[in-house]
């Protein structure tokens, strides 16, 4: 049974799938009544808790899952089986939570391997016996150090899976950034010529009609190119590649003056901007999408940029602008603000758009510190 407990565990990479194995045959190998798993966080309490024979309607009855104290807690202080005929005489037993089945053989094993300490398993109720074995307890052992095996594989495996989707993500940005430099560079600079070419026929046109439709024609090139640096502008999300978020933002606040003679200024507390430093991409972002509103709509001559930490210990991100405003109540084309708010949204913030016809617009996100 161990052996072909060990092919089982070696087959199987999902981490989850491997925790619940590990608990149902522990079980099943020395015929527990219940089984369970916990797995230890950096502080060495528990903080997964996996079961086998225990109903999920009995797991909500009994409530929160055990943390480490009592017996529990001595297998995760001494790391070393333990065998019990009945844990509720222990005098290091903290009892149970109501709703809990009775117990009362107990065996237990830490679950190790590579020198690392992965977590405990608990079994309890021999059903054939009062109490469990010798054999038991050593066939327990060698389950649990396959299981430090395969649990350390299974974590390898989620580090490469994630890795792979890193480099993925880093290898798509690289390309909008190929994409964006090549829209910059090729295309928009011989628009640019073409312009400059046309309003150049214009000045020497003696006819009036024909100057000013090489004049309009001018306009419409210069709204493709306006049209095609704001596309450039989205596309182009590596701004973090090398910097800080704080630096980002107030890079990205230049970008967006130099493109709109809108005078952009960027308060940003570095504390705070550093606090965010994991969610940093989705930040960047929620900047982007607040400027090319402003940008596209607004008609202001001024903006700011915001990012501090409010009363509650949350931290707010605000984007207000000088510009023409609207009515937040007013039915709106586009997606500008919906896209925002459910961005902020998928962040567990919270988001507020305020604005007065002529009197400038100010969208405001409170982030979770």
């Amino acid at each position: 049974m161990l052996i072909e407990a060990g092919l089982t565990l070696a087959a199987e990479l999902e981490l989850d799938a491997v925790l619940q194995h590990i608990v149902d045959l522990a079980t099943e190998i020395t015929g527990a009544r219940y089984g369970a798993l916990g797995v230890l966080s950096d502080a060495r309490r528990i903080e997964r808790f996996i079961t086998t024979g225990i109903s999920e309607v009995e797991r909500a009855r009994i409530g929160d899952p055990p943390t480490g104290h009592g017996i529990l807690g001595m297998l995760i202080d001494h790391q070393q089986p333990i065998r019990l005929t009945d844990l509720t005489r222990d005098p290091r037993s903290h009892g149970f939570p109501p709703h809990h089945p009775p117990m009362r053989s107990f065996l237990g094993a830490p679950v190790r391997a590579f020198g690392r300490v992965y977590g405990n398993i608990y079994l309890t109720d021999k059903r054939d016996a009062d109490t469990f074995s010798e054999d038991d307890e050593a066939a327990l052992v060698v389950l649990a150090t396959q299981a430090g095996v395969a649990i350390e594989n299974a974590r390898l495996y989620e580090e490469t899976q994630r890795a792979q989707h890193e480099l993925r993500r880093l290898e798509v940005l690289e390309e909008r950034e190929r994409i964006a430099k090549e829209l910059h560079d090729g295309i928009v600079q011989s628009l640019f010529a073409v312009g400059m070419g046309l309003q150049g026929a214009a000045a020497l046109a003696h006819d009036p009609e024909i100057a000013a439709r090489l004049e309009n024609a001018v306009e419409d090139i210069d709204s493709t190119i306006r049209d095609l640096r704001n596309y450039i502008f989205g596309l182009r999300p590596g701004i973090l590649a090398d910097r800080q978020l704080d630096e980002a933002i107030r890079e990205l606040c230049g970008e967006f003056a130099a493109r709109t003679d809108v005078v952009t200024v960027a308060d940003i507390d570095d504390g705070v901007a550093a606090e965010l430093a994991s969610r940093a991409a989705d930040v960047i972002q929620l900047v982007r999408e607040g400027l090319s509103n402003v940008g596209r709509h607004a008609n202001a001559t001024t903006c700011r940029v915001s990012l501090r930490r409010v009363a509650d210990g949350g931290i707010e991100l605000q984007i207000d602008d000088d510009g023409k405003g609207f009515d937040v109540n007013a039915p709106r084309d586009g997606m500008g603000l919906t896209n925002l708010a459910a961005r902020v949204d998928s962040m567990g913030g919270t988001f507020r758009a305020e604005s007065i016809a002529g009197d400038g617009t100010t969208i405001t996100a409170v982030l979770p510190a």
